[in-house]
C-alpha cells in the first residue's frame, strides 16, 4: 500500500484517503466572547461557555490520537483568556508535541509578557487586519484608535520571540478598494490570508442573528480585483467563498465539530470520540488541500531577524 502524503489525506498514487477520518488541522474556537463587534463575524457570542482546562486537554489528546498535527486557537478573542490559552499552548507543544500551534487574534489584547512566557511554543501568530485606515476599521467594528500601531508592535514582538507573523484580512464592501501594498511590504508577514466575506446561516445572515453581514457582501469579481491589486505580494493567499465555506474543521466551545451546511453540530468529542463526531459533519478535504491547508506551518524556518519595523 502506498504511503500517505499531504498530511495523511492523499495516497502517493493519487487516491483519496477516507473522508473525514484524519483531522490534521483543527480550529478550536474555545470561546465565543470577544471585545470587538465586527459586523461580518461568523462565530458570534451566543454563549459564554468555556471548557475546563482539564476537559480541554482531554479533547486535545483525543484529537492528537486521531491524527491532528496542527491546532489553531481562535474565538471570539482568545487573549481574553490568557491563563487558559497559555495552558493549552504549552500542553499542545510540550505534552502532545504537535507540529504547529497557531493563534488568531484581533491583536488588541496581545501582551509582550505573554509572548515572552509562551512564545517558544507558538509557531504562528495571526492578527486580523482589515484596513490600515482607522475610520474603516471603526466602520467594520474592529477599530480601537491604535489598530495600525499595535499591529507593527506585534510584528516586532514576533521577530523578537521567533514566531511566524501572519495577517488575516476579510475583504468586504468597506475595504475592497483599498491598496494595502505599502503596509504589507513593510510588515512582511510570512502568510497573508485574504478571505472573501462569508455569510454563515444562523451566525451573521439576518437581523435575527447577533450580526448581519449581508450589506458587506462583495461579488467574486470585486474579490478577484482586490487580489489582483495585491498580486505582487508573495505572501498573499486568497480564499474565495467556494474554498472557505466548508474547508475548515471547526471545534466549538463545547468541543463539538460545526457543520457549515446548516446541520446541527456533532456531539462533543469528549462524549462520543473524534471518529463518530466527524461522521456527523461535512468537512471538504478537497477544498482544504486546494486552498493550501498544508504549508510550512512550524517555525523551524522562521527568521530571527530583529530589524525594527516602521510605518
Amino acid at each position: 500500500m502506498p504511503p500517505l502524503v499531504g498530511g495523511d489525506l492523499r495516497w502517493t498514487d493519487g487516491r483519496r484517503a477516507r473522508s473525514g477520518q484524519v483531522p490534521i488541522s483543527v480550529n478550536y474556537h474555545f470561546s465565543r466572547v470577544c471585545n470587538k463587534e465586527c459586523i461580518f463575524c461568523f462565530h458570534t457570542a451566543i454563549t459564554s461557555h468555556i471548557e475546563s482546562i482539564e476537559n480541554a486537554k482531554k479533547g486535545l489528546l483525543l484529537l492528537k490520537q486521531a491524527g491532528m498535527k496542527k491546532i489553531n486557537f481562535a474565538g471570539g478573542e482568545p487573549f481574553l483568556h490568557p491563563k487558559f490559552l497559555g495552558a493549552m499552548i504549552d500542553f499542545c507543544k510540550d505534552a502532545l508535541c504537535l507540529e504547529s500551534i497557531s493563534i488568531v487574534t484581533n491583536g488588541s489584547l496581545v501582551r509582550e509578557s505573554f509572548l515572552r512566557n509562551h512564545g517558544h511554543n507558538i509557531d504562528i501568530l495571526a492578527v486580523s487586519c482589515d484596513s490600515f485606515n482607522e475610520a474603516t476599521n471603526i466602520k467594520i467594528g474592529r477599530g480601537s484608535g491604535n489598530q495600525v500601531a499595535k499591529l507593527y508592535e506585534i510584528a516586532a514582538w514576533c521577530q523578537k520571540y521567533n514566531i511566524k507573523f501572519k495577517l488575516n484580512t476579510v475583504v468586504n464592501k468597506f475595504n475592497h478598494l483599498e491598496n494595502m501594498n505599502k503596509h504589507i511590504g513593510a510588515l512582511q508577514p510570512f502568510r497573508w490570508k485574504c478571505f472573501q466575506v462569508l455569510i454563515v446561516a444562523g451566525e451573521n445572515d439576518s437581523d435575527d442573528t447577533l450580526r448581519n453581514a449581508k450589506s458587506l457582501v462583495i461579488s467574486d469579481d470585486e474579490f478577484d480585483q482586490y487580489c489582483q491589486r495585491h498580486g505582487d505580494q508573495k505572501c498573499l493567499v486568497p480564499e474565495p467563498n467556494r474554498l472557505m465555506a466548508k474547508s475548515y474543521l471547526i471545534l466549538d466551545e463545547y468541543m463539538r465539530f460545526l457543520d457549515r451546511d446548516g446541520k446541527q453540530p456533532s456531539k462533543s468529542i469528549l462524549e462520543v470520540g473524534v471518529k463518530d463526531a466527524l461522521k456527523a459533519v461535512f468537512w471538504d478535504e478537497a477544498a482544504f488541500l486546494e486552498r493550501g491547508g498544508i504549508y510550512d506551518w512550524n517555525k523551524s524556518s522562521c527568521s530571527s531577524d530583529n530589524k525594527e519595523l516602521e510605518w
